[in-house]
């Protein structure tokens, strides 16, 4: 994974999936497509961290434009009308809202329900064990893909070193650490995706392509559309 102009690298990836409750079984039924979060269908059932979080204003950036949307006509409105509670807390707190039935459905990264269901805490493992993903837009574009990357700034001061970290953390050894430790996905070209346990696992993780430059200018008028939508 690597900017087209060589600009910045990627180190690992994780994927922003919907996590459900497995004794409702709504995973397909549900939400098969991030669209789906804002139809009036799932009113009452969603839980959700802040929207002005990177996370949500990617993932909501990139598909108001794989869908040709305008930021005044994003899902926003649909998903605040949808939602079980004020958001709040991480993505973790998300899954537990959903393991505890204050909602149905959530959105996440996939290394935060990873870290819960191999936990060796029997109540967060509890909690990993009542819950699901599911990977929404397989019939689309595939599931929103965040990637963790790097690069070296111009004006770096100690530029060989620089250098020399960047290609520790794209070895064997480091990428290893990223799979055990953070249980993220290797930025390799061959991530196993399907290694996470889900309701279609046929999963693709092909990403839709946001330039980043042209994500960061439309970041300002993406957060503003979801703050007047109340997704704050």
């Amino acid at each position: 994974m690597r900017d087209p102009d060589g600009n910045w690298y990627g180190f690992s990836s994780r994927a922003r999936v919907i996590v459900y409750n497995k004794a409702h079984g709504e995973a397909r039924q549900t939400s098969p497509t991030y669209e789906s979060l804002a139809d009036p269908k799932n009113k009452g059932k969603i839980c959700t961290r802040s929207g002005s979080h990177p996370y949500n204003l990617s993932l909501i950036g990139c598909a108001d434009r794989a869908q040709r949307r305008s930021e005044d006509r994003g899902m926003g409105e649909g998903v605040v009308a949808n939602m079980a509670r004020t958001p709040r807390g991480g993505d973790t707190d998300q899954i537990k809202g959903v393991a505890a039935g204050e909602c149905a459905i959530a959105l996440s990264n996939t290394y935060y329900y990873v870290r819960l269901l191999r936990s060796t805490k029997p109540e967060e493992s509890e909690i990993g064990a009542k819950t699901g993903v599911v990977w929404p837009d397989q019939a689309s574009y595939g599931t929103h893909v965040n990637i963790s990357g790097a690069g070296v700034l111009k004006n770096a001061p100690h530029r060989e070193n620089a250098i020399k970290f960047l290609e520790y953390l794209a070895s064997d050894a480091a990428q290893a650490l990223l799979r055990q430790r953070q249980q993220r996905v290797a930025g390799g070209a061959r991530a196993r995706w399907r290694r996470i346990p889900s309701s279609n696992r046929s999963a693709r993780s092909r990403p839709i392509r946001c330039r980043s430059p042209r994500w960061a200018r439309t970041r300002p008028r993406r957060r503003s559309s979801l703050d007047r939508a109340g997704w704050k």
